[in-house]
């Protein structure tokens, strides 16, 4: 029988070494856990009707849109949404 990675029942039913100390919280791996959350964040995100963009800017560009968003009290995302929206406005 092979061992399932995704399976939370009997993870540690075919557990080759014993480990000292407290046991895991999560019997997934980092990088297992990190791909769930990120598919489950753009499910999220999906759901709420947002669309994701990718760009690539200078270091200025971005101390720049984190002083403003900062200052501004917002996150930097809201910030480039609101810059983009009033570009499209006008």
């Amino acid at each position: 029988m092979a061992k399932e990675t995704a399976d939370r029942t009997t993870i540690d039913l075919f557990d080759s070494e014993k480990r000292r100390g407290r046991p895991r919280s999560n019997p997934l791996t980092r990088e297992q856990q990190l791909k769930i959350n990120k598919r489950n964040q753009i499910q999220r995100d999906r759901a709420n009707g947002l669309k994701r963009i990718e760009l690539k800017v200078s270091q200025d560009l971005y101390d720049a849109l984190n002083q403003q968003a900062l200052a501004s009290n917002i996150s930097r995302s809201q910030l480039i949404e609101h810059i983009l929206q009033q570009q499209v406005d006008n």
